[in-house]
């Protein structure tokens, strides 16, 4: 995909979930000030978590994270071929490179990291019969960030060393 294409299609999914997202909003604060706090501190949260891993939708929490890995993967190769430091290490410790990492790992993972707000918000209505703000901005990227990073960080520590055991 052209980088100009690429761009349109992030930018469609940002409008979408931006629009989804919005409309959320009056809802989600209805529900705070009903409930004197947010959804995603709430004891209902936790209680609804098997609801999402069981209902419409749930094929996502085994998509997206398989996804995020394969582009993780995809980054720690490249990274350890051009000798740059695991991808974790260098983004908590390394400090001229921290944001030059987080800028890759945010293009790499933009479209997939959308449609996993996307998704949640969506998928809130189906099985709660609302959509929680809060809860789609930390549960969608949840599934896409923790496995990108150690995918990343795994690979370019694995690929090093098979490169190094086959250099001697």
């Amino acid at each position: 995909m052209s980088v100009g294409r690429k761009e349109r299609v992030t930018l469609v999914l940002a409008a979408l979930t931006v629009l989804v997202l919005a409309l959320s909003v009056p809802g989600s604060l209805r529900e705070a000030w009903e409930r004197g706090g947010l959804y995603i501190f709430s004891r209902e949260f936790l209680i609804d978590l098997p609801k999402r891993l069981f209902g419409p939708g749930r094929f996502r929490f085994i998509l997206q994270p398989l996804v995020a890995m394969t582009l993780g993967v995809a980054a720690g190769r490249a990274d350890a071929r051009a000798g740059r430091s695991p991808y974790l290490y260098a983004l908590l410790l390394g400090s001229e490179d921290r944001a030059r990492l987080a800028r890759s790992a945010l293009r790499d993972v933009a479209n997939i990291m959308l449609v996993g707000i996307l998704l949640d918000s969506v998928c809130q209505w189906l099985i709660l019969g609302a959509s929680y703000l809060g809860a789609a901005l930390v549960v969608g990227p949840v599934l896409i960030a923790f496995p990108y990073a150690a995918a990343r960080a795994l690979t370019n520590r694995a690929t090093t060393a098979l490169e190094r055991r086959r250099a001697r």
